[in-house]
């Protein structure tokens, strides 16, 4: 006998929250009686339309197909705090569904891509046959247009990705046009500076990386506090920089031709810019240390910023010199006196390495945590 699952997947648990049923449901009448209750508790609730699409499905399996295969129903839940929270539960209760039933195939019906993406966990435990999306019919017109946007910025998870990018440009606008003309420029210059980190923040996929370091945070409450004092030193690094580079320009301008002007004006930045990224690093180290999750490569690539800042930075002074009409003398001497301290940040970096190198293996032979 063919055993087929219908699933239906309520990532964010709208269900749990809005009527208290607790997942996994499991049958077509408790799914029939929970469809209910969720459209009687918000009758906007799209999951409602994915979970009667389900019980739909499952009917036209039950009238078309034999006796020799069986068809069930279930709905899965995961969490309000979607993520790794959420997955696991839907993973959780998928396990439960699989073990009761055993199902050779199922079917996924679901209401959108947030749901959609559990499909991995879902086919890592049973063969899904096919996906059916539930996209509900809705008004053309400006009014029902004028509505769902409403609805949307009304709805916590949308609220925050629509209105705070919307507010951030509009306070940048109205700061710029508010402050001096030379200020207010930058400001307002500054917009598509900070649209364009936006966008390559979602294109290279940052902001997965960032909400895992937040829910690292709240894991970890007493590293997080100390991370964020880091974090926050880093940021202030970075203004520094900014600030240090406008004040070279500042000094320069009128001096020195324009290729010089720039090497000045990076040269002065660069110590900000290293130690802005060697506090950031510091932070997530120390987030790493509290897990018992630290590998070492946080370690070697502080270590490593310090070898490509040293090579920068005599890279730039040496540079400097010959566009100011200096001339540099070839000699043994002089280049192992220019290179005396970025080689010595070489060593401490080929150390750093062969010591967690040697820790890993170590660790590996005798199953014991070595903390790196």
């Amino acid at each position: 006998m063919t055993r087929t699952l219908v699933l239906t997947v309520d990532r964010d648990n709208d269900l749990g929250v809005k009527t208290g049923i607790r997942g996994p449901v499991v049958g077509r009448r408790q799914v029939m009686a929970a469809a209910l209750k969720l459209g009687i508790a918000d009758p906007e609730e799209s999951d409602t339309n994915a979970i009667l699409g389900a019980l739909s499905q499952h009917d036209n399996l039950v009238e078309i197909n034999s006796e020799d295969e069986e068809v069930e129903i279930a709905i899965l839940t995961g969490d309000e705090k979607v993520g790794i929270r959420s997955d696991r539960a839907v993973a959780a209760q998928l396990e439960e569904v699989v073990a009761a039933f055993q199902p050779d195939k199922a079917i996924l019906v679901t209401d959108g891509a947030e749901d959609e993406s559990v499909l991995p966990i879902l086919q890592s435990q049973v063969r899904i046959d096919h996906v059916e999306k539930i996209i509900v019919k809705q008004s053309k017109g400006i009014e029902g247009t004028y509505y769902y946007i409403v609805k949307a910025l009304e709805d916590p998870k949308w609220r925050s990705k629509i209105m705070i990018p919307v507010g951030l440009v509009l306070s940048l606008l109205g700061l710029g046009i508010m402050l001096p003309n030379e200020i207010g420029g930058v400001v307002i210059g500054g917009l598509p500076l900070v649209t364009g980190l936006y966008l390559l923040s979602k294109g290279a996929g940052i902001e997965a990386t960032v909400n895992k370091v937040i829910q690292e945070m709240r894991d970890n409450a007493d590293a997080a506090m100390f991370s964020s004092l880091l974090w926050t030193a880093t940021v202030f690094s970075a203004i520094f920089a900014v600030a240090e580079g406008y004040r070279e320009y500042n000094l320069q301008e009128s001096t020195v031709t324009s290729s010089v002007l720039w090497l000045e004006v990076i040269h002065s930045a660069l110590a900000w810019i290293v130690i802005a990224f060697l506090t950031s690093t510091a932070g997530f180290l120390l987030l790493r240390l509290k897990r018992g999750s630290f590998s070492g490569r946080l370690l070697v690539l502080g270590i490593f910023a310090m070898v490509v800042y040293s090579f920068v930075d005599t890279a730039l002074v040496i540079s400097t010199r010959v566009l100011r009409g200096e001339a540099y003398e070839f000699s043994v001497q002089e280049i192992f006196n220019d290179l005396q301290y970025p080689m010595t940040w070489v060593v401490v970096l080929w150390m750093a390495m062969t010591i967690v190198r040697t820790l890993r293996t170590r660790q590996a032979q005798t199953e014991r945590y070595w903390g790196i």
